[in-house]
């Protein structure tokens, strides 16, 4: 494999078949920033929706909010899932 230098991307790379079963703690963190994120996303969507005026913008934000709702639950899942899974 090879970066190329002028976009930093890797030449050739193949995506993991399956993740490993080891997670470090640099994947912990950031997996409690993806909740953060989703979670703050989230929020901010709801608060902005309930103080619309406009029809059309709040259905939209309500739909962003229900989506990073979705995100966070889904990685919730994920870990729920791999925290149960017998070694």
């Amino acid at each position: 494999m090879q970066q190329n230098p002028a976009t930093g991307s890797m030449q050739g790379a193949q995506p993991m078949a399956q993740a490993p079963d080891v997670v470090t703690i640099k994947d912990q963190l950031y997996l409690a920033d993806m909740l953060s994120w989703n979670l703050n996303a989230c929020k901010k969507a709801h608060f902005f929706a309930q103080n619309c005026q406009t029809p059309e913008i709040q259905a939209a934000l309500d739909e962003a909010g229900q989506m990073h709702q979705r995100h966070y639950n889904k990685i919730l899942e994920h870990l729920n899932t791999q925290a149960n899974k017998p070694n």
